[in-house]
Parts: C-alpha cells; structure tokens; sequence
C-alpha cells in the first residue's frame, strides 16, 4: 500500500486520468487500482482532519477548563500533548522512512515511506493516552494545591503520588506495543513502533520532567481562571441586640411535669418547692 511519501508523486498522474476520463463523453469509463483507492483514503480522512482536530480541541479544553479551574492548565495539556504526538511521529518516520537503525531492531530494511492511516490512528491512540496521563497528574496536583500547599510544592507532591503509578502503566503499554512489532505485517509495525516510542516520551520527558517543571515556573499564574462577576449586596437593616438581663428578674427553677408547681409565701417573699 503506497505510503505518506508517495502523496506528492501520486495526485498528479490519478487527476489527469480522471480529467482525461471526464474529458470523453459517454466512456463511462472509472478509474480504478491501489494509487486510486489510497487517493480517495486520503481525501476523505485527512480532507476534513481540521475539523476533527478543532473539535477535540475544543472539547478537551472546555473539560479540561471545567475540572481544574483553570484556564492555563489546559492550554498546557493540550500543548505537551503535540509535544508527545510530534516527537512520536519524527522519531517514527527518521527509523522507517529514512532507515535510520531499523535493521538493528527489526532486521529489515527500511519502508521508505509511512502508510497512510498510520498518522490518524497513532493520533487516536497517543492524544487519549497522554491526556489520560496528564489529567491523572494535574487534578493530583490541584488537590495539593486546595489543601495549602504553594504551586510547586504541590507540584512535587502531585508527581510524586504518581510517578509510580504512571510509570507502571506506561510500561505495561510499552511491552504490549513491543510485542505488537513483532507481528510480520510492516504497517503494524510501523503503527507499534510509534506507540511505543509516544507512550515512553510521554511517560517520562514531558509528564515526569516538562509537566511539573512547567507547573512550578509558572507559579500563581498557573492557577488563572477569569473571574465571575457577583451580583450586587443587598443591604441589611440593623436589628437591635435584646436587652441585658438586670436584677429585676427573678430566676425560676426548671418546672418538671411530674414535679409539683412551686409556692410562694408572701410574708417572707420567697418561692418554695416541694
């Protein structure tokens, strides 16, 4: 199946057969064949790939937004994210495109070009996994952070009560894309190496070193979010304390139900109870 690298050479020659086809009148003639199918492939995922990327964009931020009470925490995710995505993809294509130590690892020669649903489904895989990651880390540290702690304490504490748990997860995911290269089919192999490429930098550069440093240099600012206006005071009238009590009143005991009712004796001004 021709590859990524091929795009350049492949849309030329399929669009003229095609104008030449709609040029005949009446051949009812289509054009047909792998470069054609693997045209209309590209077309019709990547041709509104922009709309999907703005989406979950969009959708991520506004969740994002919503759980951490912040608005420069999910600008921070979703830029480590492409971070992580990025690099996946550089490092993917300098070993099967360019040939750079894929002998050493799969004993084969290079693909010199990377098939073409490989970038959409590594994005899937990679995008949901780091943000996965990355929530886990940031509502840690947001909790600190809620009980008292200043940014980058809370920024240590937060990495620290997941590195491990991160970590672990991110290896288990390393392993299983590792065995999955081992399949002979070379577009899976390709798929598996940029998965397990994007989960060990993602797990290690920038969730244990990019993620908290970023949270403990930006400080306060961090925590920024626009402030919503509070509805005017409405002023209370001021009510007047009770009176203190003075020597005038007189303190009775607690009258029981069953006990008898107290009497007074007016000769000797005095109030007994039997």
């Amino acid at each position: 199946m021709p590859g990524c690298g091929e795009l350049d050479g492949m849309g030329a020659p399929v669009g003229g057969v095609r104008a030449a086809l709609a040029d005949s009148a009446g051949s009812g003639g289509q054009v047909g064949g792998g470069p054609v199918q693997t045209a209309d492939f590209i077309h019709a995922v990547y041709g509104n790939a922009w709309w999907i990327l703005a989406i979950t964009i969009i959708v991520t931020f506004g969740l994002l937004a919503r759980a951490l009470r912040s608005i420069v925490l999910p600008i921070k995710a979703l830029l480590l994210n492409a971070l992580s995505v990025a690099a996946a993809y550089g490092i993917t294509v300098l070993i099967w495109q360019h040939g750079f130590g894929v002998h050493a690892l799969f004993g084969q020669r290079a693909s010199d070009a990377i098939t073409v649903w490989v970038p959409i489904a590594v994005f899937a895989f990679l995008f949901g996994l780091s943000m996965d990651y990355e929530v886990f880390l940031l509502s840690r540290i947001r909790e600190e952070h809620d009980t008292g702690y200043d940014t980058a304490t809370a920024a240590i504490r937060g990495v620290a009560r997941t590195g491990r748990l991160v970590t672990s997860a991110a290896l288990i995911l390393f392993l299983a894309f590792i065995a999955l290269s081992r399949v002979p089919d070379t577009d899976v192999k390709i798929m598996a190496t940029a998965l397990a490429l994007g989960i060990v930098i993602d797990a290690t550069i920038v969730r244990g070193v990019l993620a908290p440093a970023l949270v403990a240099a930006l400080g306060p600012a961090i925590w920024w979010t626009p402030r919503r206006r509070r509805p005017p005071s409405i002023p209370f009238e001021t009510v007047e304390a009770w009176p203190e009590p003075d020597s005038s009143y007189v303190s009775l005991p607690p009258v029981h139900p069953t006990a008898p009712a107290p009497e007074s004796d007016p000769s000797s001004g005095t109030i007994s109870t039997r």
